[in-house]
């Protein structure tokens, strides 16, 4: 029966490939290229998935794509898609950390990927035109999407904002209960495999690794290294920009302050944390992918076999949390959506969304110079103008895009 979603899975490996600039940009490349291009989903859903995502802890973007593929081919089908999607990422952090030592890290700064925040703009301004037709719809609507808009834009780097104005927005429109009334449903059975199973590790792997600790075991690290990045995984709201600075805390500058001498401590050099920050942003695939960095680059003192087991521990360790979460909470999401109550919201929900698409953008503009008279500015305006146009007025896939902004990096 998987040989049908043969395509769908080829879908979601081209879009891990190239996939780039971070959860909001792609959401945007989801909506090209699952719900416009090949009708995976429809844009309404999509839009739903991407709002009951940004209300769990985890990455977002994957949790999004992994319903797509459970809506399409249930659960098996959702862990091969979770898979097809964090497997290039993870293999290219993971490399990295095997790599890093052997080159002069200024090396690597390079110009390749300069234009990649330009066309995440214009990936990011074509979604918010897209979506804007179809939950935008009346006056509260317009209203909850400028103060999301606004909001988003003001405070984009606190962890609270996205779950807050989606959980205030489903509360506004549920205000009035005229519109939809409510009709007798019946109870169904919850499903609490996955969630115990999420609970039962995250318990076990704190006292193993508390244990470990306290016993100084002489094989500790891995134990530590899984508890740490399955930690951060089960509780990070925001996305990767708040994981990664958790992960900077935690594997660089605590150890260094509490125990500076002990070398079973899971430990990073400051500059090379900062090395893979600043280069997992540029590559394609998940932000949470830098779990498999930080994983080899935790255990490259034990030898290459223990450092490829600490990718493996690091790709795991934050990734499963995200997946147990999803999986759990979205049948019961389902089953509260027959409530008028929960469908009332979704109209603002789908409109929070929006604003905080549109303030995305901006805020990714921002960071993009547009407006002095040098050509860097010219090349990122006709960047995102050529990106947006492409993707609005023609069938162009989203790759060819991607390939574009980096050979013209690669030149200019």
């Amino acid at each position: 029966m998987l040989l049908r979603h043969i395509p769908f899975l080829k879908a979601v490996l081209v879009h891990a490939l190239t996939a780039v600039g971070g959860p909001q940009a792609h959401m945007a490349m989801m909506i090209k290229s699952f719900a416009r291009d090949r009708h995976y989903v429809s844009e309404e859903e999509l839009l739903e998935y991407n709002a009951f995502c940004n209300l769990l802890p985890g990455a977002s973007s994957t949790q999004t794509i992994t319903l797509i593929g459970y809506k399409r081919g249930g659960i098996i089908l959702a862990i091969l898609t979770l898979l097809v999607w964090i497997l290039p990422g993870c293999v290219l952090m993971g490399a990295l950390s095997f790599l890093l030592p052997h080159i002069d890290q200024r090396s690597i700064q390079t110009d390749l990927f300069k234009f990649i925040p330009a066309m995440a703009v214009g990936f990011l301004a074509y979604a918010s035109v897209t979506v804007f037709g179809v939950s935008i719809r009346n006056t509260i609507t317009w209203i909850i999407m400028l103060a999301c808009c606004f909001l988003t834009f003001f405070y984009f780097r606190f962890p609270w904002i996205f779950p807050s104005l989606i959980i205030g927005s489903g509360i506004v429109t549920n205000l009035s209960r005229k519109r939809i009334p409510q009709r007798e449903i019946k109870p169904r059975k919850i499903k609490w495999g996955n969630i115990w199973l999420f609970a039962l590790i995250f318990i076990f792997a704190g006292v193993l690794s508390e244990a470990a600790r306290k016993n100084d075991w002489a094989q500790r690290k891995p134990i530590n290294l899984f508890e740490n990045t399955y930690r951060m995984g089960s509780l990070v709201f925001g996305g990767g920009h708040v994981l990664m600075p958790m992960m900077y805390e935690q594997f660089s500058v605590r150890p260094e302050a509490v125990r500076p001498e002990n070398q079973k401590v899971v430990r990073i050099d400051k500059q090379d944390m900062m090395t893979g920050i600043g280069l997992v942003r540029a590559m394609p695939g998940p932000v949470f992918s830098i779990g498999a960095f930080t994983g080899g680059m935790a255990l490259r003192d034990e030898g290459p076999l223990w450092q490829l087991v600490g990718c493996i521990i690091g790709m795991v360790a934050i990734f499963l949390p995200s997946a147990l979460l999803v999986l759990f909470f979205f049948p019961i999401w389902n089953n509260l959506k027959k409530y008028a109550a929960v469908y009332r919201s979704l109209e603002g929900i789908n409109a929070a969304v929006v604003g905080i698409m549109i303030a995305a953008t901006f805020y990714i503009a921002a960071d993009v110079s547009l407006f002095s008279l040098q050509q860097l500015s010219l090349v990122n305006a006709a960047v995102i103008v050529g990106t947006f146009s492409l993707l609005y007025f023609t069938r162009l896939i989203s790759p060819v895009i991607v390939a574009a902004c980096l050979l013209l990096g690669y030149f200019l």
